[in-house]
């Protein structure tokens, strides 16, 4: 199996030298290239085009974040997976905006890491459950902000004069009347940065049992990876 290509972002040397021993001992990783700030980041990598970037965000140039947005656009197959200290919702989304993959805040664990490397990857969303609980909570604020400013829904009547039909119903809706219970008990731990391994565990199935799942969720809310489903369930609230 090919290793996958790592990529990293980070000015603090000592940081950065931990994480070098961390990836250069992980199974299945190979470290691509070291870098200490944005512009050399953003000169130098896209030569390399690594599979994965860990980014810091507080680069002393530019904020990574503004890397992020910069290096997305020309490696679409790279994922980006930002390895910080800031834990509010708005730095998270911005960097998801640029195109980040996924959102780990610091310290991690060795083994944590690397795993958050595979899983994203194989198109996951690592995110730190912090983080992830903060994020969910932002879109659900901003939902309700939503619903409390839209007009009232017209009647029944008036939409069947309108010609509505049942296609122009949310997606939201339509895809949390088909959803079965455990297959919410999946989503919601996925949504909440739980790996697949630790989904099966809580939930006392198999990781096999978990991917059934959430292949029969892809099909449900007719997404096509992990990222696209976690993406869904935020933006429904």
């Amino acid at each position: 199996m090919r290793k996958i290509n790592v990529a990293v972002v980070e000015d603090d040397a000592r940081l950065r030298k931990t994480v070098e021993r961390v990836i250069v001992n992980a199974d299945g990783c190979r470290l691509a290239g070291m870098f200490a700030n944005a512009a050399d980041a953003i000169r130098e990598i896209p030569k390399l085009a690594p599979d994965v970037i860990l980014m810091d965000v507080n680069l002393p140039d530019r904020s990574g974040v503004e890397c992020v947005a910069t290096l997305a656009p020309l490696l679409p197959a790279t994922q980006i997976l930002m390895l910080t200290v800031y834990q509010d919702p708005e730095t998270t989304f911005q960097a998801i905006t640029a195109g980040a993959h996924g959102y780990l805040v610091k310290p991690v664990m060795p083994k944590r890491l690397v795993e958050a490397i595979h899983e994203v990857r194989e198109g996951g969303v690592p995110m730190s459950r912090a983080i992830a609980r903060k994020v969910i909570e932002a879109f659900r604020v901003m939902h309700e902000g939503r619903a409390h400013n839209q007009p009232p829904a017209a009647s029944p009547a008036a939409s069947a004069s309108d010609g509505a039909t049942e296609a122009s119903e949310p997606l939201m809706k339509v895809s949390e009347a088909v959803l079965a219970p455990r297959e919410k008990q999946v989503l919601e731990l996925l949504v909440e940065g739980y790996s697949y391994k630790e989904t099966a565990a809580r939930l006392g199935i198999s990781i096999g049992t978990v991917g059934t799942y959430v292949n029969r969720i892809y099909e449900k809310l007719h997404v096509s990876c992990r990222r696209e489903m976690v993406a869904w369930s935020k933006g429904s609230g």
